[in-house]
């Protein structure tokens, strides 16, 4: 026996059809197969298969939430837009008091929201997707608190479209800067970072 299946889904319309098994080798790896049958017009089935092993199943599983994280908040972000009717050009269209910068300046660090200061460091987002769009996206893979940028790996950051290296850097050195200065403050009180 060369693989033992522990368990399996399938879903598809007979045309295209897709197997999901969780299954261990002859050596006791444990691994995911996720396999794709298409029906071809002579009646026969083309199969491709990717196979995910033990030690990826953590950026797998990453990976997925990352994904469906992003996409949950694009189609929320895109129905906010519709029905509120801001505007889709980015930042620089929106009015100068509602702007991160602007904000910043007028009303102290404090005034903005955290997915506001992220939007600072990233600087732009995408076509799609404003800085504070793209920052709301990074937070909400972390489960929305800014705590959880300690979290957030370069690997990890580079995985959002619009975050290259020079974002991610950006990002990854504030968290830094934010533990060093709290193992040196001589604060009453600590500041909470992850």
């Amino acid at each position: 026996m060369k693989k033992q299946i522990l368990e399996s889904q399938s879903f598809g319309d007979g045309k295209r059809n897709y197997f999901i098994d969780f299954a261990k080798s002859k050596t006791n790896t444990e691994y995911i197969s996720i396999n794709r049958s298409d029906r071809q017009q002579d009646g026969t089935y083309k199969r491709q298969s990717v196979v995910i092993f033990e030690d990826d199943f953590e950026f797998l599983i990453e990976s997925f939430s990352m994904l469906f994280t992003s996409v949950i908040y694009r189609k929320e972000t895109q129905h906010k837009h519709a029905s509120q009717q801001l505007p889709s050009r980015g930042i620089k269209s929106w009015q100068p008091e509602e702007r991160p910068r602007e904000k910043l300046v007028a009303g102290g660090a404090h005034a903005l929201s955290d997915a506001e200061l992220l939007a600072t460091l990233i600087g732009s987002g995408t076509r799609k997707l404003t800085a504070v769009d793209l920052a709301q996206m990074i937070l909400n893979s972390v489960g929305g608190k800014i705590s959880g940028l300690s979290k957030l790996t370069y690997q990890k950051l580079i995985r959002f479209h619009g975050i290259g290296e020079a974002k991610a850097v950006s990002i990854l050195s504030a968290v830094e800067l934010l533990k060093r200065v709290e193992k040196t403050a001589t604060l009453p009180f600590k500041l909470k970072v992850g």
